[in-house]
């Protein structure tokens, strides 16, 4: 099954979720409440989300002059990726991660924490900032905010019809047997967003395992991304980040605690996999892409990926 489609497919589930949970909830009203309210939220996430979590990071924007090098790196992915230069920032965490948000390639943003800056070398960063340029290229910023909001649209349909079966209410087809009844929107009000959480973690994990493929084709390689895959991994155990759950599925790897029961639910593949599917496939770039890559390695980037 091709990424988008799997996508568009898991999309269209989460919307005929929201649609039946408002039709079991308040009939043809609740069902258009339901739109609306996703609608609303989706609009709201598309046109803000970015300010939104830039400031819960505490993130501030850097030029050229303050840290050239990786405004550097940035640039040369951006040309290779043939988008327009995203804003730089940098979060001031010791953990080592990095996450692209705004609206659309032309409002993108990429941002990197000083522990990744301080812990990674040149290749494994571009290998982390080509993956999140992927997510910009391939329109994941804006998929995944539809997403989240979508799911929290279910989550507080099912929260409303929760109340609505303690306090006797609920659909008026109920009193003509075409509803759920009390006891049966309490089970769906718990079943809901778990199915909710499913789908959207895995659109997540399928945008994951897609940027890792594309970032790796901007980097010219898949090693540097695949390298620091492994530091992220040990790293996010001994420096967890404090991260807000509900902005956990940006970043490059889940940026939680090891051990939290949120994991079990994790939008993030597992690293495992998402490195062995780098080493086992090659990039197919041009050779003349790859030695206007810049890369030192070029001529041995090219027999590494053609042997």
């Amino acid at each position: 099954m091709g990424n988008w489609f799997k996508t568009a497919l898991l999309l269209g589930v989460l919307t005929a979720l929201i649609v039946w949970i408002g039709h079991l909830f308040g009939g043809e009203q609740g069902m258009i409440l339901a739109f609306i309210l996703a609608m609303g939220m989706n609009f709201f996430s598309y046109w803000f989300s970015d300010k939104i979590v830039l400031r819960i990071y505490r993130a501030r924007e850097v030029g050229p002059e303050e840290h050239p090098e990786l405004y550097h790196i940035v640039r040369q992915l951006a040309d290779r990726a043939k988008l327009p230069m995203p804003r730089v920032y940098i979060i001031p965490e010791e953990a080592p991660n990095a996450f692209a948000t705004g609206r659309n390639p032309d409002h993108a943003v990429v941002a990197a924490t000083e522990g990744l800056l301080r812990t990674m070398n040149r290749d494994e960063i571009t290998g982390v900032l080509a993956h999140e340029m992927a997510h910009v290229r391939n329109r994941d910023i804006l998929i995944g905010s539809i997403a989240a909001t979508m799911a929290g649209a279910v989550m507080i349909l099912a929260n409303m019809a929760r109340w609505a079966a303690f306090l006797g209410g609920g659909s008026q087809d109920d009193e003509e047997g075409g509803g759920l009844g009390g006891i049966g929107l309490i089970v769906m009000s718990i079943l809901a967003p778990i199915a909710a959480l499913l789908v959207q973690m895995a659109i997540s994990r399928s945008r994951e395992y897609h940027a890792d493929a594309t970032g790796a084709q901007f980097a010219g390689h898949p090693e540097g991304l695949a390298k620091a895959l492994e530091k992220l991994g040990a790293y996010s155990r001994k420096i967890p980040m404090k991260a807000n759950p509900s902005t956990a599925h940006m970043f490059i790897v889940n940026p939680l605690s090891a051990g939290s029961l949120v994991n079990l639910f994790s939008t993030h593949p597992p690293l495992e996999e998402r490195i062995a599917r780098l080493r086992g496939t090659k990039t197919h770039m041009p050779r003349q892409r790859i030695e206007k890559t810049g890369l030192k390695d070029a001529e041995d980037t090219w027999r590494r990926l053609s042997g």
